[in-house]
């Protein structure tokens, strides 16, 4: 009888053992599925505001290289000064890249995957 006990509480451990890591298993995936929806979406709205912005870039240095052209007499030092402040804002964002961008991305993406 004993024995027979034994027998059916091991079948039921078993069982509860199974439907345990069936829905761990299930709650892992739909993480995983949230994780990568958030991500894809920060993705997708960075890029929309960088195209953005690219774009009023783009059309603010013509702007600014005429206007500099009409200042110096000259369209190819008009344009040479719009590069000249290009480089001079490419040089200060290398030295302040890790303030400016590790820190943000880093925060965001460890909000996306350790906040539930």
């Amino acid at each position: 009888m004993a024995f027979e006990d034994l027998k059916e509480n091991t079948e039921n451990i078993q069982d509860q053992a199974k439907v345990y890591l069936d829905s761990h298993l299930a709650y892992y995936k739909l993480w995983g599925f949230k994780v990568a929806m958030k991500s894809t979406t920060l993705i997708f709205k960075f890029t929309l505001i960088l195209l953005c912005v690219s774009m009023v870039l783009f059309f603010g240095s013509i702007a600014a290289g005429f206007a500099f052209s009409s200042l110096f007499g000259s369209y190819t030092l008009g344009f040479l000064a719009v590069g000249g402040i290009y480089l001079l804002a490419t040089i200060l964002l290398f030295f302040i890249r890790d303030k400016f961008a590790e820190g943000p991305i880093l925060e965001k993406f460890s909000e996306i995957f350790f906040n539930e």
